[in-house]
């Protein structure tokens, strides 16, 4: 059986913290990292010139533009997309390696155990994601806007049955960092689309977002984490159309 050759990619920023375990959690199976830097000012590009990464650095201009670069860079048929505060299990590691002898499939969908402040979150609509991550790299792209990018790929995509784990938001100020980061995103990509918004139905909205999280998708079943996540959630909507009114009255005036 011909050993296929895969490519890492992750684009980065102030990483430090999270990429080694990233990258270390894939070398085994790849033959090649990929990462895409936006200007860090720790020692992110230091760990993963350690690590054996070829390393490009880019102006920060959306995830979908920086993705596509990084993509891009890969030299082998397979491509796998990983972020930083992400990692491989061994039990995935090795499904992987069987999956990519079949020469019907363009890409695998990876389910994705998301852990928040530490402990896995088992309900709340986020226990188990499947977002396509292993794909044949010739034919993929990513398409989206400034943030929530989406890889695509043309051709047969299966399910793979092995976990990969998301360390999101080791604490609060981390949250509310990307918080900021990631509102303000979603708002310049809705104000570039012509979206608008109406405060009072906004309001409105709220309590049945909050009540959607917290209680139908059964995020009180993960305990205190699953009220935090449910509020936090939901004041990310009301924060992210706030920020689009502003950008709408900005110009306006």
């Amino acid at each position: 059986m011909k050993k296929q050759r895969i490519s890492l990619f992750i684009i980065t920023h102030n990483e430090e913290a999270n990429i080694a375990k990233c990258i270390l959690s894939a070398r085994e199976l790849v033959n090649e990292i990929v990462v895409v830097d936006s200007f860090s000012t720790d020692k992110t590009v230091q760990i993963c010139r350690e690590l054996g990464a070829n390393i490009y650095t880019r102006k920060f201009e959306g995830y979908t533009k920086k993705k596509n670069f990084a993509l891009s860079k890969v030299s082998s048929p397979w491509a796998l997309s990983l972020d930083a505060d992400e990692t491989l299990t061994p039990e995935l590691v090795e499904e992987i390696r069987q999956a990519v002898q079949d020469e019907t499939v363009a890409g695998y969908k990876l389910p994705r155990a998301n852990f928040f402040l530490g402990k896995r979150m088992k309900y709340s609509g986020i226990a188990k994601e499947y977002l396509l991550r292993l794909v044949r790299t010739e034919k993929a792209e990513f398409r989206g806007g400034l943030v929530h990018e989406t890889l695509c790929v043309q051709g047969k995509v299966k399910k793979l049955k092995k976990t990969f784990n998301h360390h999101s938001y080791t604490d609060m100020e981390d949250y509310f960092v990307k918080f900021n980061k990631h509102t303000s995103l979603a708002a310049e990509t809705m104000f570039k689309k012509g979206k608008k918004c109406n405060l009072a139905v906004l309001i409105l909205r709220m309590p049945f977002e909050f009540l959607r999280r917290y209680v139908l998708r059964l995020g009180f079943l993960n305990g205190v984490r699953g009220l935090i996540w449910a509020t936090c959630s939901t004041f990310y909507t009301f924060v992210k159309y706030i920020k689009l009114w502003f950008l709408w009255q900005r110009k306006r005036f």
